[in-house]
């Protein structure tokens, strides 16, 4: 068992914290936000996430999870520190390490003994050697500290499942008595023999935007691959079921829709290709989807403006605000383009999330008309578009989505509803890769 202090009480933190805790560590959650870290201490999650409430009460049951805004002290009582600050994207592509650099000099200042500053902000390579850097010049004393990397791979919407039962566990190097120590914090995963790579610290860095990057990747082919098939009258979805069962390829994220979007993907995608131009490398696939994502947004008002070429005035219910399923995170939704092109058609456009529509008000259109149910926002509508695959969407009655709307109008954003059904009640519909078959 270690004493751990994770700082930073946003997604990845909170979801971190409590997942070390539940591995048996003592662990204190730290932030400056003093209101976050009341609300935690009532019990109040901050953010929606399957699971994690019930993970955070468990361990702070036990006694082992605890919160504070005292972030030097927390500092102080540890062993291990674990930074999970936000690195935004800033305005030429590049991750911004302002809070990163701020949480280092932070930790040399309170440096009262060894300790172990583990990274688990997803930051471009050579990070690790410039904290190193900041903690060296700003510490007063002669006690020593080792960096080492461990980005994370949690998903939104099943991050508990992620970190207590991961795929794989990354953690770069550059001592023994560091690697000792990180074997010491994930003892639990060791002993079930999760797979763990132990490499040293750039190339755990370029591991977390190399995922990243080949994902969105993939992606960003499977919806091109979904725009062709419309204009060749082919199918997506039995395009992407052949080439999954390549074991090369595998299925896993070959789903066609709006393009990626949230915290991470758009993000981390072009962190990578802005490193990698710095250091004199081209990331021509990586820069191509991209722009690939950017596009993708654009083709799905396309096929909006194919079904319905005059909106002005037409009632539209956009069913799913969120970026995906499963969480409340509106961060770089497709949702937010495709509402403002409505709107620019002059559309009257009406919004439905089970979970992410106060925050979809509260930072992209605070006059978006919010409906309480999927009912209240398609009842009399001319066209209803489905941007989020919830699952109360997937198993969309359609027949009584019929009978709410003004006009059978549709566009499945997500293919998440019955082509044979639409056809069979008089939808006119468009959808991604299925339309004209």
């Amino acid at each position: 068992m270690k004493r751990i202090c994770v700082i930073g009480t946003g997604y990845v933190g909170l979801v971190s914290g409590a997942g070390l805790a539940d591995f048996g560590n003592e662990v204190i959650c730290s932030d400056i936000d003093a209101e976050k870290i009341q609300q935690l201490q009532q019990g109040v999650i901050p953010i929606y996430e399957p699971g994690l409430k019930e993970l955070v009460d468990r361990n702070v049951k036990a006694k082992r999870l605890k919160f504070t805004a005292d972030v030097p002290e927390a500092i102080r009582n540890s062993e291990v520190i674990f930074t999970a600050v936000g690195t935004p994207m800033g305005q030429d592509g590049e991750a911004d390490l302002t809070a990163v650099e701020a949480v280092a000099k932070t930790v040399a200042q309170n440096l009262n003994s060894y300790k172990l500053i583990c990274t688990k902000s997803t930051v471009p390579v050579g990070t690790g050697e410039k904290i190193k850097r900041i903690i060296a010049t700003f510490k007063n004393n002669g006690n020593e500290f080792d960096v080492v990397s461990n980005p994370e791979f949690l998903r939104e919407g099943s991050a508990v499942g992620d970190f207590l039962i991961p795929d794989r566990v990354v953690i770069g190097v550059d001592s023994p008595r560091a690697e000792k120590v990180m074997r010491e914090v994930y003892r639990t995963l060791f002993i079930n023999e999760t797979p763990m790579v132990m490499t040293n610290i750039p190339t755990a860095e370029l591991i977390k935007y190399a995922s990243n990057a080949f994902l969105a990747v993939k992606i960003s082919f499977i919806n091109e691959m979904s725009n062709l098939a419309d204009a060749a009258c082919a199918d997506v979805h039995v395009i992407a079921k052949a080439m999954g069962l390549d074991g090369r390829i595998s299925s896993k994220f070959l789903h066609p829709g709006p393009g990626y979007g949230g915290s991470c993907f758009p993000k981390d995608t072009n962190a990578l290709a802005k490193t990698a131009n710095d250091l004199g490398i081209r990331m021509e696939v990586v820069n191509a989807a991209i722009r690939a994502n950017t596009n993708q947004r654009e083709s799905v008002l396309e096929r909006i403006r194919d079904l319905m070429p005059e909106l002005a005035g037409r009632r539209v219910a956009v069913l799913g605000l969120a970026f995906k399923p499963n969480t409340d995170d509106v961060r770089d939704t497709p949702a937010e383009e495709i509402v403002k092109g409505l709107r620019r058609m002059g559309a009257d456009v009406v919004g439905y999330d089970p979970i992410a529509a106060e925050n979809f008000k509260k930072y992209y259109d605070p006059e978006l008309e919010i409906k309480e149910s999927v009912w209240d926002a398609v009842e009399d509508a001319d066209l209803t578009v489905i941007l989020t695959e919830w699952n109360e969407l997937r198993g969309l009655d359609l027949p009584l989505l019929k009978e709410k709307m003004r006009q059978p109008f549709v566009v499945d954003g997500r293919n998440i509803l019955s082509v044979e059904e639409l056809k069979a009640l008089g939808f006119s519909y468009r959808n991604m890769g299925r339309s004209k078959i």
